[in-house]
């Protein structure tokens, strides 16, 4: 029996076009998927009812599937009690800080191993990427060496934004993402530019950045996110009421704070990340395909 090597898969569509195979096949599929459904959505389901009950309610066990009676002053509580305002102020200059200087300066290196191709490029291309093998939490310890005592100026920056802004400048895997991109973008746009009489800075402004509008989203929605969930570097280098992020700030007051209070508050903390999630998760694919294509 003749087959065709073009649509090899694991169900045959002979199979398929039976009566029980469909069945199976559907069946399975819908329990798949009804599975991974309830295993990423069930803990954001229980955040958001849980922050609706009361405190008796959100201790009990075992737990209730929908709240029995709705306390939406939990949000207001939150809001105010643990000074959420401030808190999400704080997350959000950080978070621009950390994507103006990735862009900036992620940027500049990726282009730079792209298409200046410097000496000995690949070499620091492949240390770049090796860091990427190194525990996140060993690296804690001389990071915040670092940060007590900046070498050369001798600056201690506790409570200062450049101790979250700095670290993530050094994002190998952001620089790699970068120059995957730029090395898909053609040689004969560069050569023209070079002909016109272009500098090389202005070839990355006016032709590499305006077509690299996906990857340049990608990077700012993980500058964005990587501040926004962190916990321990920005306990450790914000010790000060006035300059914690909203993660540090949750768990600060969560000591004398009712549960379904800093539930609410959790909520409220990661409505930004999903609306930009929402928002953008188009230019997150885009970004991330785009560039491993060539041509």
């Amino acid at each position: 029996m003749a087959q065709d090597s073009g649509t090899r898969t694991l169900v045959s569509p002979a199979q398929l076009r039976r009566g029980r195979g469909r069945v199976i096949y559907w069946s399975l599929l819908a329990v798949v998927v009804t599975g991974f459904t309830l295993v990423f959505l069930g803990p954001l389901y229980w955040m958001v009812t849980g922050a609706l009950k009361s405190g008796q309610e959100i201790a009990q066990t075992p737990p209730s599937l929908f709240p029995q009676d709705p306390q939406w002053q939990n949000y207001v509580d939150a809001w105010h009690n643990l000074d959420l305002a401030k808190l999400l102020f704080n997350t959000f200059y950080y978070a621009t800080g950390a994507v103006l200087f990735q862009l900036v300066l992620d940027t500049a290196a990726a282009y730079s191993l792209s298409k200046l191709r410097p000496i000995f490029g690949n070499v620091i291309l492949g240390l770049m990427l090796a860091t990427l093998m190194i525990p996140a939490m060993v690296l804690i310890v001389p990071q915040y060496v670092t940060v007590i005592d900046l070498p050369i100026l001798h600056v201690n920056l506790l409570d200062s934004p450049f101790a979250i802004w700095l670290p993530l400048v050094a994002n190998a895997f952001n620089i790699f993402l970068l120059k995957r991109f730029f090395d898909s973008i053609p040689e004969e746009l560069m050569a023209a530019a070079l002909m016109d009489g272009a500098t090389p800075l202005r070839t990355l402004w006016s032709i590499v950045l305006p077509m690299s509008r996906p990857i340049l989203g990608v990077v700012s929605i993980f500058a964005v996110t990587a501040v926004w969930k962190d916990f321990l570097w920005p306990k450790l280098v914000m010790p000060s009421p006035e300059t914690r992020t909203v993660s540090v700030g949750i768990y600060a007051f969560s000591g004398g704070t009712p549960m379904n209070v800093v539930v609410a508050a959790s909520v409220i903390a990661a409505i930004p990340t999903v609306i930009v999630f929402l928002i953008f998760q188009r230019n997150i694919m885009s970004g991330l395909t785009t560039g491993s294509l060539k041509g």
